[in-house]
């Protein structure tokens, strides 16, 4: 028999020592504020991706005898827009379009901010100060005057804006990869692995990425709220996805004038932005606190 400590100072007898990602899976299962915010990330992700089987109207059109019609109006669920577009219909293919504009420059922020973080790590010398002296320059501007200057030298629509959103989280990717590698490269077992003839790569592969890709991919679930609301932020201003395509910040930009003649209707874009990206925040949280464990 074997006990498992974990940091709150509960004993657990099991038969066997849990390996780490069941450990990380056993805390996940009973932290109640991640489990309620994934369920609702998942309601959001499934009605994103059923949006056109499950939309009951063509989210594009509209009708002027309809426009801004109240929520739970004959057909309209939530009302129409300023169009007279079903604002349910709207807001479950604005889920797409949102979900992918954050998603996407996270990710492609953690393949490659992974890469050159812990080449400029493992490496150090010349090739570290270049890498992190270039990525110091896009860290010195705030993310949202960075992402607004980008969007608007390329110009507004969905593959700059992804662009420019990569460019924003790439570099504090790398800050995170390049300090975690850093750190493990100085510990003995690398030590010993290089003096035992092992290669660069393997050392890499089975020493490095194994213990730094944990706290980079925390570090990086953290990021997608930000992205959501950058991404949201640079529609409204006109400087991301363009009309008539149904997206978040979008439709705040387009029904903003309209919040004197029905209040509620303007609001439920910011209210999707808003429950989404506090539910990213919660599931990132509880997946750092269960990463932190000690055996």
């Amino acid at each position: 028999m074997s006990i498992l400590a974990l940091p709150t100072g509960v004993g657990v007898v099991v038969g066997a020592p849990l390996s780490y990602w069941r450990t990380v899976a056993w805390r996940l299962s009973r932290d109640r504020a991640t489990l309620v915010a994934g369920s609702l990330l998942l309601l959001v992700v499934l009605s994103a991706v059923l949006a056109p089987w499950i939309s009951p109207h063509d989210p594009n059109a509209g009708s002027i005898r309809q426009r801004l019609a109240e929520v739970g109006a004959p057909s309209h669920v939530l009302g129409t827009d300023e169009q007279g577009r079903d604002m349910l219909s709207r807001l479950l293919w604005g889920g797409r379009m949102t979900l992918l504009a954050g998603l996407t420059p996270v990710l492609v922020a953690f393949v490659l901010g992974t890469v050159l973080g812990v080449s400029a790590g493992y490496a150090g010398g010349i090739t570290n100060t270049l890498v992190m002296r270039t990525m110091d320059i896009f860290y010195a501007f705030p993310a949202v005057l960075l992402a607004i200057a980008i969007s608007g030298a390329l110009g507004p629509g969905l593959p700059n804006t992804l662009i420019s959103l990569s460019i924003v989280f790439i570099p504090r990717v790398v800050r995170v990869a390049e300090s975690a590698t850093v750190q493990v490269k100085g510990l003995e077992y690398v030590a010993a692995a290089r003096a035992s003839g092992a290669g660069v790569w393997q050392i890499l592969r089975h020493h490095l990425l194994a213990n730094i890709l944990g706290p980079v991919l925390v570090f990086a679930s953290t990021q997608v709220s930000l992205s959501i609301i950058l991404a949201a932020g640079l529609s409204f201003l006109g400087l991301g996805v363009t009309p008539p395509a149904a997206e978040w910040g979008l439709m705040l930009n387009t029904l903003r004038q309209s919040i004197y003649v029905n209040a509620v209707v303007p609001a439920l874009p910011g209210l999707a932005i808003f429950v989404t990206s506090m539910a990213f925040n919660l599931v990132s949280d509880g997946l750092r606190d269960a990463m932190e464990i000690r055996a």
